[in-house]
């Protein structure tokens, strides 16, 4: 294989230019041409596709966000759209697509498999909701992220005696509310995979209070079945305790990768670039331990998420 591109998906996430720079790195030094395709599946329908070099990736390794931007297609959903990305391809004589994003982004890549067009794809989702890897490109980050609001958020609730819930991305994975909950020393973590008994949230913030904490901290996925603020209106009729809302957004996607998110990047990348050079058949890319590990596309991509109950049962034990 000689011409190969690269995109990012969806929601950015921390790392993805960790990734598209070591796809374009690696390419190069086995001799392949690298092309970027803007915009995600949007830029492929429109022809959004230049070459790069060496150089057009310097510079980049520590930023967040993507220098390839990203978007949503519509068009790309249907089997028109699909049809005419392929083409696209083919015009610009591209044997071989890395797509960097999360499981709708590799969906569309197997599309493209199915028609013909080598697929690698690398999880690029802060959410770590992909079964086939343990880890997902952008989901260090945003626990740290989350983390830092906590130390800060927190300062401001002990002054004043607070009770803060805290929302974070999570619409069907909790693991970033799971995470940031223990490493941030959270009182209450309620995550979409769990059903929260309110009687016993509020239970547990009056006895924390009656034991002398100055403050109560709740970290919230935003995929649990409560408004955040009619939560925080019904804990604080039933606590008596004052309680705030933050909702961190998109916050948690930008900033500054962390080692551990530019390490998965590059690797994934590495070994997305390998299967290539080799004609290997579409595959997905994460990572097992520390092995970094390639499964068929379409498998992967029926590989239920595992939650991790033993490590909700220890943010349980934590909090007390």
């Amino acid at each position: 294989m000689r011409k190969i591109g690269v995109l990012t998906s969806g929601g950015d996430s921390p790392g993805m230019n960790a990734a598209v720079r070591a796809v374009v790195r690696c390419g190069i030094a086995k001799g392949m041409e690298v092309y970027g395709i803007d915009r995600g599946y949007e830029g492929l329908m429109d022809g959004a596709i230049h070459p790069m070099t060496l150089a057009s990736v310097g510079d980049i390794l520590h930023r967040g966000g993507t220098i390839l931007s990203t978007a949503r297609s519509d068009r790309f959903r249907t089997p028109e759209g699909q049809e005419h990305a392929v083409k696209v391809l083919e015009t610009f004589g591209i044997e071989g697509l890395v797509v960097i994003g999360g499981d709708g982004s590799l969906k569309g890549g197997l599309e493209l498999a199915k028609r013909g067009i080598a697929v690698m794809g690398l999880p690029g989702t802060i959410d770590n909701d992909l079964g086939y890897t343990d880890f997902t490109i952008g989901f260090d980050t945003a626990v740290n992220t989350v983390l830092d609001a906590v130390t800060r958020i927190r300062d401001t609730s002990s002054a004043h005696r607070r009770t803060t819930i805290i929302e974070v991305m999570g619409r069907h994975c909790g693991d970033i509310a799971l995470h940031a909950g223990i490493t941030g020393g959270a009182d209450a973590i309620l995550v979409p995979e769990v059903r929260f008994d309110m009687m016993n949230l509020c239970r547990r913030m009056i006895q924390g209070h009656n034991r002398g904490k100055l403050h109560g901290i709740i970290i919230k996925a935003e995929g649990v079945d409560m408004d955040v603020n009619e939560m925080a209106r019904e804990i604080e009729d039933r606590t008596a305790q004052e309680t705030r809302t933050v909702t961190l957004a998109y916050l948690q996607r930008g900033g500054t990768p962390t080692a551990k998110d530019r390490m998965l990047a590059s690797r994934t990348a590495k070994k997305a670039v390998d299967l290539l050079y080799n004609d290997e058949s579409s595959k997905a890319i994460g990572i097992c331990g520390n092995d970094i590990v390639a499964y068929d596309l379409e498998e992967a991509l029926s590989m239920n998420r595992e939650f991790d109950m033993d490590l909700y049962e220890l943010a349980h034990i934590l909090a007390k």
